[in-house]
């Protein structure tokens, strides 16, 4: 993406996640993004797709930052905690981010794909390396459970009602123990320093 396009979907997240809508006038992005309408119409072919494009961005940069960051983690139960707070964590600095998500991940089927990728090729290897006590076709539902708690947290950060860090390790020590793991294991490995998402896309400045 060119720099005005880039400045055109910042713009679009932030206005979504304050507004809410899935559309919006060319003349309201114009003065979110502080472009003129002529600029916002030679670097967007469709202004009605607009919407789709930014979730579609969204999710795949989530997913390949959360890959970037736990790619030295091999145990899986670790990879998995660090997937919910690492989710959790960037709604704290970045909340307009964490806004989008909450607004639209139960409503736009690509924003909670993640919840159905990494976690869940995580979840068949703890299977098969013995780490977790649970079924195979148990999978599908806690990923489903794991996503709509880390939403659930999400909220709870921008609402102020629980920091990133309370937060993000409630909810992964909730999972990691729903999989089998102990409870004082989990503890551990739910309070591990991480550092937080590298950025990799268009929404780095949002």
């Amino acid at each position: 993406m060119n720099t005005a396009t880039l400045r055109i979907h910042q713009a679009a997240l932030r206005f979504f996640a304050d507004n809410g809508g899935t559309s919006v006038a060319v003349s309201d992005l114009a003065r979110e993004a502080g472009l003129s309408r002529g600029t916002i119409y030679n670097n967007l072919d469709e202004p009605q797709a607009l919407f789709g494009s930014v979730c579609q961005t969204v999710a795949e940069e989530f997913g390949s930052s959360v890959a970037e960051a736990t790619a030295g983690m091999s145990d899986p139960a670790e990879k998995i905690s660090a997937a919910i707070r690492l989710c959790i964590r960037r709604v704290h600095e970045d909340p307009h981010w964490g806004r989008f998500i909450s607004r639209y991940a139960m409503m736009q089927p690509e924003l909670g794909s993640f919840w159905g990728k990494m976690p869940a090729d995580e979840l068949r290897r703890g299977i098969s390396s013995g780490r977790f006590d649970i079924r195979q076709e148990q999978i599908a539902s806690i990923t489903a459970t794991a996503g709509g708690a880390t939403f659930g947290a999400m909220t709870l950060v921008l609402e102020g009602h629980r920091t990133w860090r309370q937060a993000g390790s409630d909810t992964a020590e909730i999972i990691l123990r729903g999989v089998g793991i102990d409870k004082n294991e989990a503890r551990e490995i739910t309070q591990r320093e991480l550092e937080g998402l590298p950025r990799l896309s268009v929404f780095d400045a949002a």
